[in-house]
């Protein structure tokens, strides 16, 4: 049976029709695991056994960022300095999807302690864009991302502080969701930046990052940052079809590649012609949220990784990576006496302008549409000439990132390099259905452009 490039709802069909079993499933993506997984390096533990086939979701395979702890499952956050971790309890976001029925197929490569945006400086090697095995598939969810574009799973969980997931959906051509912070649990996530972090699915289909959606949302009581508001229905909400105001800034366009600009405007013309109305909208400029971020990013992982020091569990401190040594001085400087006032303490109340900024367009407007990246995937070894390479190729991601909002990565075409372009809608706080119904649109309209199945074509069974 070909189900190459099938959704998690066209998976579920075919499992409940009996025209496949869990474990033909399971052993189907077992076997393109191995077999591109050795030139893509977007999984670092693969797990042969099927579980959970008895509920809902009757096993369907899922790819879990190395960062989620997983219980009897390695996990490393692709740094060395937890090389064989085997974590002795469940992160909420995979028990959730395994009490449904998923499957963990396994642990997705990664920057090591998500600190990066190409997944480069992952110990075990970098992830490769399955578009191009010279460029960099973005990061850090970088192998969640390639897992789902060259469909090495159905579906996969990634993790953003700034631009983690919609970054590398971008640069892989999927579907990456981040959720508001506090709509989905950060327990059991390997922290990096506490009040940033934000775990969320990679999908194929809007409909399927809807569905996942639905299963993380909600109030966890093992995590006091998540909320008690309520969850809608985001599945029902999808196919009901509005016309929405959409917010168009200039600043969001400033310093971006021109391929970029003119797809993503071709893109807003779409959704005009589609009955939507367009509004010139005035955001805080988006450089401003790299400062922001640099600070309180930099303290909340000097901060976190403290924990790991060899003595309660993992390798010793040397194993760290030169990237994680950089961040722990410069979040140990921003919040020592005598500079904690000058640039963590000034840090929040800029994030709390840029928190207001976004308020005050979203009473104006129902979403706001921007390019996801102000360029398409680097080379490999690109990165090494910026000093701050993340924050700048996350500048268009950060802002919603340090406000807390929800956004979403859709993929929208192509540039002239044949290099997959992103096109992000960014919502009000806990709006996730209006960015979803928009987005559901868009698909059923364009198809995406047939983004997701040219990398199908070079990953054939």
């Amino acid at each position: 049976m070909d189900i190459l490039g099938k959704s998690v709802t066209e998976l579920l069909k075919l499992l409940k029709k009996k025209k496949i079993s869990s474990k033909e499933l399971h052993d189907y993506f077992l076997k393109r695991i191995k077999k591109y997984n050795p030139k893509l390096n977007a999984f670092l533990t693969v797990v042969d056994n099927v579980q959970s086939i008895n509920r809902l979701y009757r096993g369907i395979p899922l790819a879990v960022k190395d960062n989620f702890c997983t219980k009897g499952i390695r996990t490393t956050a692709s740094s060395k300095v937890l090389d064989d971790f085997i974590p002795p309890y469940e992160s909420t976001v995979t028990q959730r999807l395994r009490n449904a029925g998923f499957s963990i197929i396994g642990k997705t490569n990664m920057d090591a302690w998500a600190h990066g945006s190409s997944t480069e400086t992952s110990d075990y090697g970098p992830t490769k864009n399955p578009y191009d095995l010279t460029r960099v598939a973005g990061g850090s969810s970088g192998g969640s991302a390639v897992a789902i574009s060259s469909y090495l799973s159905p579906v996969a969980i990634g993790s953003e502080t700034a631009g983690s997931i919609r970054q590398p959906a971008a640069w892989s051509g999927v579907i990456g969701f981040k959720p508001t912070y506090g709509r989905v649990s950060r327990y059991g996530l390997i922290a990096m930046g506490s009040s940033l972090d934000c775990p969320g699915p990679l999908t194929r289909t809007v409909e399927d990052a809807a569905l996942i959606l639905q299963i993380l949302a909600g109030k966890d009581p093992y995590d006091a940052t998540t909320t008690d508001v309520r969850v809608p229905n985001y599945l029902k909400y999808l196919k009901v079809r509005k016309l929405l105001t959409i917010g168009v800034a200039d600043e969001y366009f400033d310093g971006v590649d021109d391929e970029i600009k003119d797809r993503v405007f071709r893109c807003i013309d779409t959704l005009k012609q589609m009955g939507h109305r367009l509004k010139k909208v005035k955001l805080i400029h988006p450089k401003y949220s790299i400062s922001v971020y640099t600070i309180v990013q930099r303290a909340e992982v000097s901060s976190n990784l403290a924990r790991y020091d060899g003595i309660r569990y993992g390798n010793s401190r040397h194993y760290f990576g030169p990237e994680a040594k950089r961040r722990i001085m410069l979040g140990t400087y921003t919040l020592s006496h005598g500079y904690y006032d000058a640039y963590y303490k000034k840090a929040q109340r800029v994030r709390g302008l840029i928190i207001e900024d976004f308020r005050r367009v979203f009473r104006e407007v129902d979403v706001i549409i921007s390019p996801t990246t102000p360029v398409t995937a680097l080379k490999i070894g690109e990165w090494e000439k910026y000093p701050f390479f993340g924050e700048l190729m996350d500048v268009l991601n950060e802002p919603a990132a340090v406000a807390g909002l929800p956004a979403i990565n859709i993929p929208v075409g192509f540039d002239s390099k044949k290099l997959p372009i992103g096109m992000q809608i960014i919502g009000g706080h806990f709006d996730e259905e209006t960015i979803l119904n928009l987005a559901y649109q868009f698909e059923k309209e364009t198809d995406f452009f047939g983004a997701k199945e040219i990398c199908l074509q070079k990953y054939k069974d």
